[in-house]
């Protein structure tokens, strides 16, 4: 995270890019391998999507402080993980272990994030067209709104169900 935090402190913006790629490809080399050879954890499980996490909501705040980004997307963004994370510790603290399931809106969620970010930058350092980065802001927003209620639904739903005393 902080050579990412740092390239955009320096206004580095291809290095950026650089270094969210090698994080993207080194993340999706981790999840195969650990798949491909059965290398998961249930410690794996929950640190991986923390790393993301992590790592996405750096460059959305380090982007705000750049004025690049509005810092109310920023806020969205990283409220909505917020509530995945401490949502993820109410369960783990009360009901039992997570299994990380991520949904295909979260999925989509991420990958917005993502693109978004590689259009901000690109708008920024190439002169790429503005609406771009508007139009996707706005995809951003909708896929953060909708794949956070889906977790709270989804976990709520199964802890609800967890939590029932069993009926003889």
């Amino acid at each position: 995270m902080v050579p990412i935090a740092l390239t955009i402190q320096q206004r580095l913006y291809v290095s950026t890019l650089g270094w969210v790629a090698v994080a993207g490809i080194s993340d999706a080399a981790d999840g195969f391998l650990a798949r491909r050879f059965g290398w998961q954890s249930e410690l794996g499980g929950m640190l991986d999507p923390l790393a993301d996490k992590l790592m996405l909501a750096t460059v959305f705040v380090m982007l705000a402080l750049a004025g690049i980004v509005p810092v109310w997307l920023t806020g969205t963004v990283i409220g909505r993980d917020g509530i995945i994370v401490l949502g993820a510790v109410t369960y783990r603290l009360s009901i039992g272990p997570v299994v990380a399931r991520p949904s295909i809106i979260s999925k989509l969620n991420t990958f917005c994030q993502i693109l978004f970010i590689v259009v901000v930058i690109g708008t920024r350092e190439y002169g790429w067209p503005a609406p771009w980065s508007v139009g996707l802001g706005a995809l951003v927003f909708v896929t953060v709104a909708v794949s956070g209620i889906d977790y709270v639904w989804v976990y709520g739903r199964d802890a609800a169900r967890k939590s029932r005393p069993a009926t003889a």
